[in-house]
């Protein structure tokens, strides 16, 4: 039986059908609002995966390009890996819901979200985290805390919840707010230079319209909802918590109050290989319980050195940010690079200009067609002193990657005022936290060194949190580093300029947060950012004037749109000659609709070549002007004359000569070149010569030399 719940939301249909889809899945829903539609099946494993230290929950996120009426290119015609967006839609789907799992939780759960029908008006990634958590909350699988998401925009100095296609193209914002009845869990957010006081308005804005989607998801519960399997819960016995408490928690405590993290590391490496070796013959098959009391004893310690002893593991202070050093130009060859250091977190950007044909080509069911500005983001073992495959990037990467471009999209120059596309690539060379804000760092000394001309330099940095079991003791703290990470409650990054945000993302490990904690972040990040942005602004105080040696130069040139046809030619033989007589590249020379022609390559003569013929081409023909033409073609009644690429005139028997004649041929032949002067040019483009008005005029000269 198909069941079908209906509401309004915001003025659009919201609507649930449930009942005769995926009869085999646990639960399957179709979620829609207005026509955009998503299809989620949620399943868990009847038993927990055993021999395992954490919950495997897997989101993905399927994207059907029939669901906007198209084709995939190339020769396979079916969808391949996830897109980059559809990666980072997953991960956004993953994060608010994976907190609100029982703890100790081990089945392994999936989550398919499978976009099937899109309306440009409505965004599938928002409604796949309402239809995702809704068929969680109707399953049998143990997850019971509804959550709702809406993304909030600034049109005309006001919030529009959930904007239409035409309010995102005008939108100062796009903030997606993920909440629970009681608190937000999830915020994600890219802003052209938001102040923290509205970005905080508009997270609270978004909470209330989110109790509006999750009063809708409880009726759908309580009219569909399944009973909850009673969960088989990962908890370690007693007698192994004790012993392992008794014999190592004081060890533990000496080494995590050690403030040099490689020393820690070290240390804390030995002393494991010494539990490791007394449990063995204790517990030899129960290691893993072993391990995991091991790490619930760190976390204990960290926690309570924070806030009960207010203090950090590497002994700074709650607000105080690790030493910091910016460098730039450090690779000879590249078009511009910037080192970032805050204490062993260390990020290399490099910045590439290219032409406006290297833009990236976006083939997806969104409206974006191209990207000229691209960021990413390498994350190698190394990095962490690790020995790992070297394999393509993974998830985090590519988020990471996302979130730095975020940050610095809205202060790239457009391609009127900086002609190139753009892209950086942050490696880490060094983490230990937060290298996802250093790579927005390391970027902007890359731009600045490029001689990109950024509105702003921007920075980022990541702010942490501590609660107690009850919540009712927080602790922020500034620029969190590894350990803080691993054993906190929340990675809270901000990232801007000195004016606002740019860019928030929000992960936490409890349910939800405070707003005294959301509100004391964002000005604890604003704080920190000032402060990164003297350093970069003393290493770089502003973009370099001109570009590398070995960066291409552009040069860009404005015609009548009418004439494009003339520049490219039949077949695009016109453009492909002045690419091949220059010896230009196949894609140094780039068009656009309105006229603008932009011509790259890294030798400036070939450049001024190109300029030259398509000047040439385009040049418009005015009465008054004299040209040396050929004679092509002659008549009774007199001779055409090839002014320039192909433009014909007629220079009349009367206006060939000064004196009279009777025939064309006794002034002039085919192939001839004479001097002509343009007469008129009729309503129907016909240019009249005169051969007489120039010889005229030569003589006149001619005759004041004489007399001087």
């Amino acid at each position: 039986m198909l069941n079908v719940l209906e509401t309004t939301f915001e003025g659009r249909k919201l609507a649930l059908k449930y009942g005769d889809l995926g009869m085999l899945s646990n639960t399957s829903i179709l979620m829609s609002y207005g026509d955009t539609c998503v299809l989620v099946n949620v399943n868990a494993s009847e038993k927990p995966r055993e021999g395992i230290d954490f919950f495997p929950l897997s989101v993905e996120y399927e994207e059907r390009l029939y669901s906007v009426g198209k084709i995939p290119g190339g020769f396979i015609k079916r969808e391949g890996k996830p897109s980059t967006q559809a990666i980072l839609n997953g991960r956004a789907i993953d994060r608010p819901l994976r907190p609100l799992f029982p703890k100790g939780y081990r089945n392994d759960v999936q989550v398919v979200c499978t976009v099937m029908s899109v309306e440009n008006d409505n965004l599938p990634d928002i409604l796949a985290i309402n239809a995702a958590s809704l068929a969680l909350c109707i399953s049998s699988i143990p997850y019971t805390e509804p959550v709702g998401a809406v993304m909030v925009g600034l049109v005309d100095g006001e919030f529009v919840i959930n904007p239409t296609s035409k309010q995102r193209e005008e939108t100062l914002m796009n903030l997606t707010v993920c909440a629970t009845r009681e608190k937000v869990i999830m915020i994600e957010a890219g802003g052209d230079e938001i102040p923290e006081d509205v970005m905080f308005k508009a997270i609270k804005f978004g909470f209330e319209k989110c109790q509006e989607v999750i009063k809708f998801q409880l009726e759908a519960v309580e009219k569909f909802g399944k009973e909850k399997l009673k969960p088989e819960l990962y908890e370690v016995s007693k007698e192994i918590v004790d012993e392992v408490h008794k014999f190592a928690y004081e060890k533990i405590k000496e080494v995590m109050y050690t403030t040099d993290k490689v020393e820690r590391a070290e240390i804390m490496g030995n002393l494991k290989d010494v539990i490791n070796d007394h449990f063995m013959e204790i517990f030899p098959d129960n290691m893993i319980d072993v391990n995991h009391v091991v790490y619930n004893i760190q976390k204990e310690i960290v926690r309570k050195m924070v806030i009960n002893e207010k203090r950090r593991p590497d002994g700074r202070k709650f607000d105080e940010i690790r030493p910091i050093s910016c460098d730039v130009s450090i690779l000879p060859r590249t078009h511009g690079t910037g080192l970032f250091t805050r204490g062993l977190t260390q990020v290399l950007t490099i910045a590439t200009l290219g032409p406006l044909a290297d833009v990236q080509i976006i083939d997806g069911i969104g409206e974006e067609e191209y990207k000229r500005y691209m960021h990413h983001y390498n994350f190698p073992s190394y990095s962490v002193g690790e020995v790992k495959p070297l394999r393509g990037p993974g998830r985090r990467e590519i988020g990471h990657g996302a979130l730095a471009e975020k940050a610095l999209e809205p202060l790239i120059p457009s391609k009127e005022d900086f002609p190139y596309t753009i892209r950086l690539v942050s490696e880490v060379l060094s983490s230990n936290g937060s290298t996802s804000q250093a790579s927005v760092c390391g970027s902007t000394l890359a731009l600045l060194d490029a001689g990109v001309p950024i509105k702003r330099p921007a920075a980022g940095i990541a702010i942490g949190l501590f609660t107690n079991d009850d919540l009712s003791k927080e602790e922020i703290l500034t620029d969190i580093q590894g350990v803080e990470d691993f054993f906190g409650d929340m990675d809270f990054k901000v990232a801007g300029t000195e004016k606002g945000i740019t860019a928030i993302q929000v992960d936490t490990k409890i349910k939800g947060l405070s707003w005294n904690c959301i509100e004391k972040s964002l000005e604890l990040a604003r704080k920190a950012r000032l402060e990164i942005l003297k350093k970069i602004h003393k290493c770089i105080p502003e973009h370099r004037k001109g570009l590398s040696e070995y960066a291409p130069k552009t040069k860009v040139i404005k015609i009548d749109p009418e004439k494009i046809r003339d520049v490219i030619g039949i077949g695009g033989k016109v453009i492909n000659k002045i690419i091949s007589d220059a010896e230009l590249k196949k894609q140094a020379i780039h068009i656009e609709d309105d006229g603008r022609i932009f011509i790259s390559d890294y030798d400036v003569a070939k450049i001024d070549y190109a300029v030259n013929q398509i000047e040439i081409i385009t040049k418009e023909i005015k009465v008054g002007e004299i040209y040396l033409g050929k004679v092509v073609k002659i008549t009774n009644f007199g001779a055409f004359v090839d002014i320039f690429n192909g433009k014909e005139g007629l220079v009349h028997l009367s206006k060939l000569s000064n004196k009279k004649i009777d025939k064309v041929e006794s002034e002039v032949s085919v192939g001839d070149e004479i001097l002509v002067k343009v007469i008129d040019i009729d309503s129907q483009g016909r240019i009249n010569l005169s051969r007489k008005d120039v010889l005229n005029t030569k003589e006149i000269k001619e005759d004041k030399t004489e007399q001087e």
